[in-house]
């Protein structure tokens, strides 16, 4: 009979919960799973025997995951490691890929998924030396799954210098992800040279791409190097390539392969290096099949490519993102950042942003400028992303105020299930303590708002005494708020 042997598969992680998912699951699926508490461990066990494929979590005590795989690299370089994280940001992922390990997840994962992968990463051995980071912090925010893809895509092209096509709509962050490729690449150390190939004159394109001599044209008084030689040794990028015209085009190309051009009016040819990422909001293909872009560059441009997700990919970053910019502009402003209330987030989370981040961070200034309170409310926010357009009373439609209640009450629940499933799933413990009294907050400074700050009649709307009532008050610590009235 044809037996298959047992996968072996070691499993490091100080989370007890997760490692009995991980070997319950993988055993499942017929592979032989030994568990870890910690990496000081699993290296005591490798100096005996070795796994076929290790999983180790990025965070723990002591030795972490980066450390873990170097030392188990330092031994054994064919062990693939698959590094999985609570804490998924772009320096982790950078720094896993570069540490060498064969895949990186963020939690919470798909159980199956990490199966299937384990089994994939069996059948693969890298050799390779990786270098050391060289990484730098680029302030890329993002926890949610279409972010990790972005993360893992940069940790992947870390050690390479290929050219790099970047596809996002207007103001989804595309040059800072082209920056974090660089930051994060063999070329770091060398100039990263940004073009917005929209934003040029079209009689000026040549001379800014290419540069001129002396005497090229009317006005140029004086030999100027253009972009490519400015980025030379290390990234060119080009924002908004579909942009650019057709005869440029071709030139382009001929630099991308031989790697040298003419400036204008110039004789002798210039020879540069330089690691070419583009990124555009349009459908290259669309233009090529048009008639609009050259097929070849396209294919030349397009060898790897990197999706940045909409905004509203990713709803569950906004608060991030919010916060991250609130500060920003307070400390541009010199002010203490503003706090966005639970229903003005919830409020932020629906709305479309058709201008993406960009259209977020200007927000976040408007409302540290414009709101008059510390705290901001839904009444603040700018009319474009208040839901509805302003109405005089007079002229509201019967029901519509019964309406709205009823679309306010269909909302919330979701949020704080996802709210509560985002904590347990990061490990987080304890969190009705601080979930419990934020929610009676709510309920009672939203009530003596709309009671003018009655606590009688907000205490009768509640459903609790007055007596009940005064006393959360006195416990929540707001019996000195304006609202609160005798």
């Amino acid at each position: 009979m044809n037996m298959q042997r047992a996968l072996s598969v070691w499993v490091a992680d100080d989370d007890e919960s997760i490692r009995w998912v991980l070997e319950r699951a993988l055993s499942r699926d017929g592979m032989q799973v030994r568990t870890f508490p910690g990496a000081v461990e699993l290296l005591d066990a490798l100096v005996d025997e070795a796994p076929e494929v290790l999983i180790s979590d990025l965070r723990m005590a002591g030795v972490d995951g980066l450390e873990l795989m170097r030392r188990v690299h330092a031994s054994h370089p064919d062990l693939p490691v698959i590094v999985i994280t609570a804490h998924a940001d772009l320096d982790a992922a950078v720094a896993s890929f570069k540490g060498g390990a064969f895949e990186y997840l963020s939690k919470p994962f798909d159980v199956d998924g990490v199966a299937s992968l384990v089994r994939r990463a069996a059948t693969v051995h890298s050799s390779e030396p990786v270098p050391e980071s060289t990484g730098r912090n680029t302030a890329i925010i993002g926890e949610a799954p279409a972010m990790q893809e972005v993360f893992r895509a940069i940790g992947r092209l870390s050690a390479s210098q290929i050219t790099v096509l970047i596809n996002g709509e207007s103001g989804t962050g595309k040059e800072l992800i082209a920056r974090a490729l660089h930051h994060n690449s063999p070329r770091a150390d060398r100039p990263f040279i940004a073009v917005n190939t929209a934003a040029i004159p079209r009689d000026l394109m040549e001379s800014e791409f290419f540069g001129h001599e002396r005497g090229a044209f009317t006005g140029a008084a004086a030999q100027r190097r253009g972009r490519f030689e400015q980025a030379d040794g290390g990234t060119l990028f080009l924002d908004e390539i579909g942009d650019m015209p057709f005869d440029l085009q071709t030139r382009l190309l001929r630099v991308l392969q031989d790697g040298q051009f003419y400036r204008v009016g110039g004789v002798s040819a210039v020879n540069v290096n330089v690691r070419v990422i583009a990124a555009t909001h349009q459908d290259l293909a669309d233009l090529v099949s048009t008639g609009r872009f050259r097929e070849d560059l396209y294919h030349r441009l397009n060898v790897i490519r990197v999706r940045v997700p909409p905004l509203c990919e990713r709803p569950e970053d906004i608060p991030l993102l919010l916060r991250h910019f609130l500060a920003a502009a307070a400390r541009e402003l010199k002010t203490e950042p503003k706090r966005l209330r639970a229903d003005v987030i919830a409020r932020l989370q629906r709305c479309d942003w058709p201008g993406n981040v960009r259209q977020l961070e200007n927000t976040c200034r408007w409302l540290t400028v414009m709101a008059p309170g510390q705290d901001v409310l839904p009444a603040d926010l700018p009319p474009e992303l208040s839901g509805v357009p302003p109405q005089h009373p007079a002229a509201a439609t019967p029901g519509a105020e019964r309406d709205s209640n009823t679309a306010a009450t269909s909302d919330w629940q979701p949020m704080l299930r996802q709210w509560i499933r985002t904590r347990l799933d990061r490990g987080d413990t304890d969190i009705l303590a601080e979930a419990g009294p934020e929610f009676e907050r709510a309920l009672i400074e939203t009530a003596l708002e709309c009671c003018n700050g009655q606590r009688r009649e907000a205490a009768r709307r509640l459903g609790w005494g007055r007596n009940t009532l005064t006393r959360k008050i006195k416990e929540l610590g707001i019996q000195d708020r304006e609202l609160v009235k005798q």
